[in-house]
């Protein structure tokens, strides 16, 4: 089983070009199911039963792991016994008929529009890293991008003139428009700050006061400083930012499937949890003002 395991994972990896988090994702979950059967004397893929499955699965509920980390690892079996059975290794999939536990989706948390408004005020202009720091925010509101996105943004990435950014990650490449305020605020950046920061040499848009490439870190640290100087209460992180642009787009008439390729969801699903914020907010709206309510 174990040859199996890593003849999947290769072929996901080199064949499927799957990304490095879904290639380790499989491998952690199919590893962990490996141990749970051979501990129980059964070493060939091909000696799995719907009962040895169900009895896993039971033990992985025992562990107390989420609902949605079991259908995480049911979606890993199944594709793993699927390529089994098309390589002519197994005879049945015995993951076939098992239901994955039903999942609540959990509601994101993001800030009003008021308080980005707040948060977008406390930017000045009178040093470089201020510049830098307004215009990284301005642009992960404007655009929803991802925290290790924005980092790893170059300057060949962003078209100033025709106001829209190529973001690459996952072997996917997507088109992300931006207003106005983004782009001043990106030619001030580039135009007034950058070069007093780093070389011509360096690729990446965004540094640090030395020069380097701004980290994960660096960034999560700016935006907790400038959101209690704004007075936000409620915890605000690079990903609150990324919710709020979605669900902001969304509360005000954004397609679905536009906001789904501009956040680089794979499956509408994961869009569609902004539209629980919005009718969330209208049935707390209706249940504070209507007078027969």
């Amino acid at each position: 089983m174990e040859e199996d395991i890593k003849e999947f994972i290769g072929y996901y990896k080199d064949t499927k070009k799957a990304s490095d988090n879904t290639v380790q994702s499989y491998k952690r979950d199919l590893m962990k199911m490996y141990k749970f059967m051979s501990i129980r004397g059964i070493s060939n893929s091909s000696d799995i039963t719907v009962t040895n499955i169900n009895a896993y699965l039971m033990y992985l509920e025992k562990e107390g792991l989420s609902s949605s980390t079991i259908s995480r690892n049911i979606a890993s079996m199944r594709a793993f016994f699927r390529y089994l059975l098309k390589n002519k290794k197994i005879d049945y999939e015995p993951v076939e008929f098992v239901k994955s536990p039903a999942v609540q989706k959990k509601i994101p948390s993001v800030l009003t529009v008021e308080e980005v408004d707040r948060l977008l005020e406390q930017f000045g202009d009178k040093t470089v890293k201020e510049i830098r720091d307004k215009a990284m925010i301005e642009l992960m509101y404007a655009t929803g991008i991802r925290v290790s996105e924005i980092i790893n943004l170059k300057k060949e990435d962003v078209h100033l003139e025709l106001e829209y950014i190529e973001c690459r990650s996952d072997r996917k490449e997507r088109i992300i428009p931006f207003g106005k305020n983004a782009k001043a605020a990106m030619e001030n950046y580039i135009n007034n700050a950058r070069n007093k920061m780093v070389s011509d040499e360096n690729e990446y848009l965004f540094v640090n006061c030395k020069g380097g490439k701004m980290s994960r870190q660096g960034f999560w640290k700016i935006l907790k400083i400038y959101g209690e100087k704004a007075g936000i209460k409620s915890e605000i992180t690079p990903h609150i930012i990324r919710h709020s642009f979605a669900a902001h787009l969304i509360a005000n008439g954004a397609e679905l499937g536009v906001v789904k390729e501009m956040m680089g969801h794979s499956d509408i699903s994961s869009t569609q949890v902004y539209e629980y914020i919005k009718t969330a907010k209208i049935r707390n709206t209706y249940d504070r003002t209507h007078p027969r309510n």
